[in-house]
């Protein structure tokens, strides 16, 4: 039998989960310096199966402007290529042999504006996720009361604290997709 307590900790447990997430995903969003984290998202097709570059090279921003990717498998540098090209990251990358460079051109105002709708989509994803646990949540206190488990001002409160969590969850949402937006948004 589950208690309101257990309720709200497990809830507590899945939007910082969700949180988190948000963190990892911003971190895909360039900005306009150099972040390895910029190829998080891509994969190369190793020997037939889809890899995360940084399972298959060694990643390094040298320079706020570059990053380099040096594959542990020289054989490997024309599928990495390809893989960087077709991420649709807005880069170009070149290889020289040994090491695959990406130069990070600046942001011009229309790619800034374009990745800020992007940002602005991710962190919708996230609050809905967040509404999704405020909702999961609602409904097994609801339960609970249902088949008088708890009282009638147990429920209410329940409910009450499940709230305040979502909110203060949403304030965090919206406070790190601001900051991320700030970064994309400002001009070097």
């Amino acid at each position: 039998m589950e208690t309101v307590k257990e309720i709200e900790a497990s809830a507590k447990q899945r939007m910082e989960k969700v949180l988190g997430d948000l963190q990892n995903a911003m971190a895909t969003i360039r900005t306009g310096r150099a972040s390895v984290h910029l190829l998080d998202n891509v994969r190369v097709d190793y020997y037939g199966s889809p890899t995360p570059i940084n399972q298959v090279a060694n990643l390094h921003a040298p320079e706020p402007g570059l990053i380099t990717v040096t594959p542990w498998d020289t054989s490997q540098i024309a599928p990495i290529e390809k893989a960087i090209r077709n991420a649709d990251l807005g880069v170009n990358p070149s290889n020289d042999g040994k090491m695959i460079r990406i130069p990070i051109p600046p942001l011009n105002e229309e790619r800034r504006k374009e990745l800020a709708k992007k940002l602005h989509g991710v962190a919708e994803e996230h609050r809905v996720a967040v509404r999704n646990v405020r909702r999961d949540a609602n409904e097994a206190i609801k339960k609970l009361a249902k088949d008088k488990k708890i009282a009638e001002d147990e429920d209410r409160r329940g409910h009450d604290e499940t709230q305040k969590l979502t909110d203060a969850y949403m304030v965090k949402l919206d406070q790190a997709a601001r900051t991320k937006e700030k970064e994309i948004l400002e001009i070097k």
